[in-house]
């Protein structure tokens, strides 16, 4: 039985869900989600997903691939799958390679339809960006599953390259110094000093246009990222702020993320 949220309330056109934990919180997501995409398959025979690649999805991503646990199966032979962002120069079965979090976390376990990787280690990245912004082109986008960064990022659109109307859909950035001390932080990498200094990253249109947004945040080290893109102004020095006017869009928190936004 998943609890249900402790509070329940909406900033602007976002709805913000709060749980007492990580786990719960990404129980209640998972099985928002698996509703929801069963209900988006069974009303159009397909589906289109964005997935994040982070420990933030750990709890959901565990929880969306059981469906004894989410309450809902669905059927991912019929799903497209994308994810929104990698280091560049990693190979796909490097470790911290975000195409290689997905796999493990979620591609190795379900029978998914397809699955398109960011290859994010051709030599030629521009390159790499404009084939994977025609494929996220093709169609509608259904359900992006993300998080929010320490300094209050989506995907790897970090405050000094991040635009509310990029007129790219995937493009090269500089991580800034918070983004790459989050990585360490996270347990992803030993020292900073390992962390890719660049990325590819989908930017925030891609977010903005899809139909539906489910966002994952725990923890005390997010609690100010969300209180900026909660009670702060719409503005790119905290990217996350643009959630706010999505118009069907559900933050998850634990008590740690929400705890200066609502002490």
């Amino acid at each position: 039985m998943i609890a249900q949220p402790e509070q329940r309330f909406s900033v602007e056109s976002l709805s913000v869900e709060v749980h007492p934990t990580a786990l719960a919180l990404g129980q209640a997501a998972a099985r928002a989600a698996a509703s929801y995409l069963h209900d988006v398959i069974d009303r159009q025979g397909a589906a289109r997903v964005i997935f994040a690649c982070a420990p933030s999805q750990d709890a959901f991503l565990a929880t969306l691939v059981q469906p004894e646990i989410c309450g809902t199966a669905v059927d991912w032979r019929k799903v497209t799958a994308f994810h929104m962002d990698d280091y560049i120069g990693l190979k796909a079965d490097h470790p911290q390679s975000f195409r290689s979090y997905l796999k493990s976390h979620f591609l190795s376990r379900v029978h998914i339809g397809r699955f398109f990787p960011l290859e994010a280690d051709d030599v030629d990245c521009r390159a790499a960006c404009a084939r994977y912004g025609e494929l996220l082109r093709a169609a509608p986008i259904d359900l992006v599953c993300m998080g929010v960064g320490e300094n209050g990022h989506i995907a790897f659109n970090d405050p000094p390259v991040a635009d509310f109307d990029d007129p790219e859909w995937v493009k090269v950035v500089e991580l800034d110094e918070a983004c790459r001390q989050q990585q360490v932080n996270d347990g992803c990498f030993s020292n900073i000093g390992d962390v890719p200094r660049r990325a590819i990253t989908l930017t925030i249109p891609n977010f903005r246009q899809a139909r539906r947004l489910s966002i994952h945040v725990h923890g005390l080290r997010k609690a100010a990222a969300i209180r900026d893109a909660l009670r702060g102004p719409l503005t790119t020095a905290c990217p996350a702020s643009i959630l706010r006017t999505h118009p069907n869009a559900t933050l998850y928190l634990d008590r740690d993320a929400a705890s200066k936004t609502f002490p």
